[in-house]
């Protein structure tokens, strides 16, 4: 398959709620809630449910289910869910992540492909590769 599209979604995180997950002892990993408000690329918002163990500082790793609804700068709308994580050092941020297929609706409905975050001066920002279908 071929990449046919690229979009740069700019976000910021707008809230960040801890939750307990069940049989984790001695908080080795942990969970939060969150919500982002997408800015440009794609206008619109998402919740997501990540999931880390770690340091920032040090080391992490992270996984993350995220459900983004929105609108593309031409005018195409519609939801998908991507499913995205890290293994984040001081020396490395090497990240993946992917459109689950099947996810999307509305004019999002045919979404497949890459979605990794990315981050410059300006913040962080998904890169999403649209696949062909």
């Amino acid at each position: 398959m071929d990449i046919v599209e690229t979009i740069k979604a700019r976000f910021d995180v707008t809230a960040a709620t801890p939750f307990d997950l069940p049989g984790v002892r001695d908080g080795w990993a942990s969970g939060l809630a969150m919500h982002k408000t997408f800015t440009a690329g794609l206008t619109g918002k998402s919740d997501l449910v990540f999931l880390s163990s770690g340091e920032e500082e040090t080391g992490r790793g992270y996984l993350a289910v995220e459900r983004i609804v929105g609108t593309l700068d031409d005018g195409r709308q519609g939801a998908f869910t991507v499913h995205h994580g890290a293994m984040q050092t001081p020396s490395d941020s090497g990240s993946f992540g992917n459109i689950v297929p099947g996810t999307g609706t509305g004019d999002f409905a045919h979404f497949t492909g890459s979605a990794n975050i990315q981050h410059d001066d300006d913040g962080p920002f998904f890169v999403i590769a649209l696949l062909s279908h």
